[in-house]
């Protein structure tokens, strides 16, 4: 069982990716790719390369009339800030080895770890009584229950959900 919605054999890459502490979460699922620029080809497809993502034309006249044009079928594209890398770095953590060393994170971003993410814990709170994930003073652990709910957790560290009521949501939906 890897993360959230993967299965893999004993002696599978990812499988020795997840003991290893190496694996990764893209668009398309886990990997045992960390760093790897993502090109993304096609209508709405997303690329991701160094702190950058950029998506293309969400329609296809959109997309054709720029290919047909030799230009790029770029719509949008975002650089990410600090803050930005900062929170890809914990949910990564959580989404892939299903636990993080809260002064791992603050040594290498130079932060107060309970400080900076006081409102992520505290939404946290909720969920480790419910019994979703445990909270120690040097670390998250999410437990067999919580894995079924692992976009759940990662979701109280994204800072893009707690945009305005009537802004339309920039996620993922859980069930």
């Amino acid at each position: 069982y890897i993360g959230m919605d993967h299965f893999a054999k004993p002696d599978d890459e990812l499988t020795l990716a997840q003991r290893s502490k190496t694996l990764r979460r893209n668009f398309q699922g886990y990997s045992t790719k960390a760093g790897s620029d993502l090109y993304g080809l096609g209508m709405s497809s997303i690329s991701h390369f160094g702190s950058c993502y950029a998506q293309n034309a969400k329609t296809l006249p959109e997309y054709y009339h720029a290919i047909s044009n030799k230009q790029l079928a770029t719509h949008v594209g975002y650089k990410m800030t600090q803050d930005d890398g900062l929170r890809k770095h914990v949910i990564m953590a959580l989404m892939c080895n299903l636990s993080l060393d809260k002064r791992e994170v603050e040594r290498q971003f130079e932060i107060d770890f309970d400080e900076y993410f006081s409102n992520s814990l505290s939404r946290l709170a909720l969920l480790a009584e419910d019994g979703l994930l445990t909270v120690t003073p040097d670390t998250l652990v999410v437990t067999g229950e919580g894995r079924l709910f692992l976009r759940n957790i990662a979701m109280c560290f994204d800072a893009y959900l707690s945009k305005k009521e009537n802004e339309q949501p920039m996620y993922s939906k859980t069930v």
